[in-house]
């Protein structure tokens, strides 16, 4: 079975806090959230239990995200072991990009896919954070887990995803979305 993760970070700082996105490196992270296919579990993890959120990750099959590879991959390699660039890794905000031409939003995605959206802003993120207000925080950078998990699904599931532009209300966005083969799958579906 693949062990696909869904995931999404929480910073304890704003890109104005520590000048700019050159410094992406210095946000901090606050909490990491997971959905595990293989437990079908959402997990939360805080600076604590990084390392038991490096063994989530290195028993993963495949990553997915929304802008992953641009801002949660580079803001959370340096806090912890594992080398995040050696999963297989499927970031839908890219993926949607590269058909596009431009970035859309994983709440605009939510409305129009899934008839629901985020529960708040990522500087909210950072608010709950400084004001200790984790539960909040937690159920927020879940709730995003839920909605990239979800629209994953959708895509899979579809072969596209809706999402709307400037001049159309409703552009379907095609999708290749299903888990990736591995040499043991591969060899099994071979008999």
């Amino acid at each position: 079975m693949q062990n696909e993760l869904v995931f999404d970070i929480e910073t304890k700082q704003s890109f104005q806090d520590v000048g700019g996105k050159h410094n992406m490196h210095l946000l901090g992270v606050s909490i990491v959230g997971v959905y595990s296919y293989t437990d079908d579990v959402f997990r939360c993890y805080e600076e604590k239990d990084f390392s038991l959120l490096e063994e989530a990750f290195r028993n993963a099959s495949r990553i997915i995200g929304f802008n992953s590879m641009h801002f949660d991959v580079p803001v959370l390699q340096p806090h912890i072991k594992v080398p995040l660039a050696s999963i297989p890794h499927l970031d839908l905000m890219n993926d949607i990009e590269s058909y596009l031409g431009f970035r859309v939003s994983l709440d605009s995605l939510a409305k129009m896919n899934l008839g629901t959206q985020k529960s708040g802003h990522g500087l909210d993120a950072i608010t709950w954070w400084r004001e200790g207000k984790m539960e909040m925080l937690k159920k927020y950078c879940l709730d995003d887990v839920r909605i990239t998990r979800d629209v994953y699904e959708f895509g899979k599931k579809n072969g596209h995803v809706i999402t709307e532009t400037r001049t159309d209300p409703r552009v379907l966005v095609p999708v290749s979305w299903h888990a990736p083969v591995t040499s043991a799958t591969a060899q099994v579906s071979l008999f």
